[in-house]
């Protein structure tokens, strides 16, 4: 049924105005991306409620930026949204992203609003992207209400909105990531609670760890439902080998923090992660990312994985700084991304202070 645009009038003029008047201007925060090392899949609810999850993973030096303000009662629309698209509605219920509407829903913001959002990557290449534009809207719209949230919090509450509310086949460890940043064992207990182990790691050491690191785009984005679907499918049936890929998140930490965690002893783990993720559904893999991790590995790559749920985006490995060039050469159809880390998760660098 039709339904007649509630273009302002004075009384809604009388009403943004208000809201203007009592809230902050512009907020904007800056919320990181992730790289899972070991343990992605045991973060689900159908894993770690019969045991513990536990994921080793670090923020990177990539980011989702989230804008949001009071909308002018100028414009037409009570509510504009600007992603990969444009929106102009008059509710909030009438927002097609659903994550932007149920946050908006979450936290009772009421128009006029505006939110946009901007990634250093497209989306959808296994890099938590969808998470962290969750936990970056969440953050300014609690900074736009005036309210302080603490990383675990912000978690929280975009996990609440991912799997609870919106019904996605997706774990914890991405929400975890964006809010805290820096390098953690994440561990995700059977009541759905996540233990944060952050791995405290002098500068030198995390510098010659990321210097082990290539990202390459594989050009291929993918819808990461699908996959996870099938993989939570498989849970039971397979539950054997992901609790040998928690015992590598566990095991990459114990390195780390003996001092044996070098270019071999670090690929062999995501080598030996990836050979078992990849029995966990049909869709994780491919022929040509199969052909490239072949070809890295002749190169002198010690090991790596598809980044996320898998079916594309970004390919990772581990090589020694030596082996670099001859990796390179060998993957040179496919985009090298550079990546440092990052220790801050999401922050308003824009807006009230902290």
């Amino acid at each position: 049924m039709a339904m007649a645009s509630p273009v302002y009038g004075a009384a809604a003029l009388q009403r943004a105005s208000a809201l203007a008047s009592r809230q902050v201007g512009v907020i904007v925060t800056r919320t990181p991306l992730r790289i899972s090392f070991a343990g992605g899949g045991t973060d689900v609810p159908a894993f770690y409620r019969d045991g513990r999850g536990a994921v080793f993973s670090t923020a990177i030096n990539k980011y989702v930026y989230v804008t949001v303000k009071r909308h002018s009662a100028l414009f037409l629309e009570p509510v504009r949204i600007n992603y990969s698209k444009t929106e102009q509605v008059n509710y909030i219920h009438e927002i097609q992203n659903d994550i932007a509407r149920e946050s908006l829903r979450f936290l009772e913001i009421e128009p006029p609003i505006y939110v946009s959002t901007v990634a250093d990557v497209p989306a959808s290449t296994g890099l938590g992207g969808s998470s962290s534009f969750a936990v970056g809207l969440l953050h300014a719209l609690h900074a736009l209400k005036g309210e302080r949230v603490s990383p675990a919090q912000l978690a929280e509450e975009a996990s609440y909105i991912e799997i609870d509310v919106l019904k996605q086949p997706i774990g914890k460890q991405d929400q975890c990531a964006a809010a805290f940043g820096g390098l953690n064992l994440f561990s995700f207990l059977p009541d759905g609670a996540v233990s944060v182990r952050p791995q405290h790691v002098s500068p030198r050491r995390l510098e010659e760890l990321f210097d082990c690191i290539m990202l390459f785009w594989t050009g291929m984005q993918r819808d990461a439902s699908s996959v996870l679907q099938e993989q939570i499918r498989n849970t039971s049936s397979k539950r054997r080998y992901l609790e040998r890929m928690r015992q590598h998140a566990h095991r990459l930490e114990e390195m780390l923090c003996n001092g044996t965690l070098d270019a071999g002893s670090f690929g062999r783990v995501l080598d030996a992660g990836w050979r078992l993720k990849r029995t966990l559904a049909g869709s994780i893999s491919s022929p040509a990312i199969d052909r490239w991790y072949k070809v890295a590995k002749m190169a002198g790559a010690e090991g790596g994985k598809i980044c996320g749920a898998g079916g594309g985006g970004f390919l990772m490995l581990i090589v020694r700084p030596e082996r670099k060039h001859a990796v390179r050469q060998a993957l040179s159809e496919l985009q090298e991304m550079s990546v440092a880390p990052e220790v801050y998760g999401s922050r308003v660098v824009t807006g009230p202070a902290e």
